[in-house]
């Protein structure tokens, strides 16, 4: 399967948004929100990419393979579950060193079009061939 760059830098850019206002307001139920986005977009059900698709009309120059971006939503899911994690249990640190994290991983993506889980997913099938 195939994925627009555009709209996964538009959906980072969006998810960088809604994490940085996790921080600002301590909202565990924004950050479950954005979970939800996290784990819609590992099947391909992105709702940022939809907004994307019904804003641009035009065909993307290139494509690129899907597996990398929807491993790195699934780190996403991984850092958004642990810091709602520690809004519920008020464990401070946790909440806002997780979702900080995933506010940092967002904003490459969406200000440099660095993908850091789309690194690590190439990373480990380099390391473990047997995974292709």
């Amino acid at each position: 399967m195939q994925a627009d760059p555009r709209a996964l830098r538009f959906a980072a850019a969006v998810t960088a948004v809604i994490l940085a206002l996790v921080l600002i307001t301590g909202s565990a139920w924004l950050l479950a929100a954005q979970a939800v986005v996290f784990a819609l977009s590992i099947f391909g059900a992105s709702p940022y990419g939809m907004i994307f698709k019904g804003i641009v009309k035009s065909p993307p120059r290139e494509l690129e393979d899907a597996a990398p971006p929807r491993f790195a939503q699934g780190v996403g899911l991984v850092f958004a579950l642990v810091g709602l994690v520690g809004y519920v249990t008020q464990i401070t640190p946790l909440a806002l060193g997780a979702t900080a994290a995933a506010l940092f991983a967002a904003f490459l993506n969406a200000a440099f079009g660095f993908c850091l889980g789309c690194e690590m997913f190439l990373v480990i099938r380099r390391l473990l061939p047997a995974a292709k």
